[in-house]
């Protein structure tokens, strides 16, 4: 558990690495940051086949990190999610989150002795790293944007209308009809097996959604809160030609929630990001990480991170 930085709010942080990894720098050190709706852990470490994701980048030699923002998965949950949500107004938005992962990613740099980090987020992940990096490059070696929210020409999937309160609650059944949107018939990236081993995993991550019927998950509001006031009102939370580091957009192409047209809008707009690149992966939607072409994802990241390597 980490500080954060404000008062009673610590945030949960998890790493893995090889007992023969013992020298640290910025070439090997990664850390990943969740979308949305779910916590980091079920994203980045849910053991499919005995490996997850973070397994892999340890095995590739990487100190690999996950970090869950305020009011996700074992991070602190603020009181206010103990009330009836349509008691507060929406909380912990990507302004928040970025200084949320800045505390997490503060606290590995000086855990390792290290001046930068390389830096992962999944769809609103994105969100909250290219911010953090418009923040603080001197303090980012390698930026992958994994399923880029961007300017939306199409409805956001985590927002079902309505007045907001300060979090939202997402049944199994929810999480499956989201994953299958846009899918065709004969279209099926993940093994219904993998699905219900994440959904186990994700849906027992809250204390009070595990014991309901159904169970759920709550999410803060705060990241749909931003849908409305930016992406879905044409306007930015960041911008992108601050990034100037290296910088990896990757995605599937059946991506319902984050569409391949938004890497490809945002991509031309990184014009001082230097060896930059463009990724779109065959036969995945939002949560390829988990499904059968997972390997491609992983493959591309460490590729990306070795060639830049190499280039220097």
């Amino acid at each position: 558990m980490v500080p954060s930085g404000d008062p009673g709010i610590d945030l949960y942080v998890r790493n893995k690495r090889l007992k023969s990894t013992t020298q640290f720098n910025k070439e090997n050190v990664v850390l990943f940051v969740h979308g949305a709706t779910y916590p980091s852990e079920t994203g980045f470490d849910l053991r499919l086949d005995g490996l997850s994701w973070m397994d892999v980048m340890a095995q590739q030699g990487y100190d690999v990190y996950m970090v869950d923002i305020r009011g996700y998965g074992k991070s602190t949950r603020p009181a206010i999610m103990d009330q009836p949500a349509s008691q507060n107004k929406p909380f912990a938005d990507s302004d928040t989150a970025a200084r949320d992962y800045a505390a997490a990613a503060d606290w590995i740099r000086n855990r390792r002795g290290i001046e930068k980090l390389n830096v992962v987020g999944h769809s609103w992940g994105t969100v909250i790293t290219a911010l953090y990096t418009t923040r603080h490059a001197d303090k980012v070696e390698r930026l992958v944007l994994f399923a880029p929210v961007w300017i939306r020409k199409t409805a956001s999937l985590t927002d079902s209308g309505g007045a907001l309160g300060a979090y939202r609650t997402v049944t199994i059944d929810a999480a499956r009809k989201r994953k299958e949107t846009g899918l065709k018939p004969g279209q099926n990236p993940q093994p219904s097996a993998w699905f219900e081993a994440w959904a186990k995993e994700t849906f027992e991550s809250d204390p009070v959604g595990k014991n309901a019927n159904p169970k759920f998950v709550r999410a803060p509001n705060g990241s749909v809160q931003d849908s409305r006031l930016f992406w879905s009102a044409g306007k930015a939370v960041y911008d992108p030609e601050r990034i100037t580091v290296p910088t990896l957009l990757i995605l599937a192409e059946w991506d319902a929630d984050t569409p391949p047209y938004m890497a490809q809008t945002l991509f031309p707009l990184l014009t001082k990001s230097k060896n930059k690149k463009l990724v779109i992966l065959g036969e995945g939607t939002h949560g390829v990480m988990n499904e059968v072409e997972r390997f491609s994802l992983f493959n591309e990241v460490d590729r990306f991170y070795k060639d830049n390597r190499a280039a220097k």
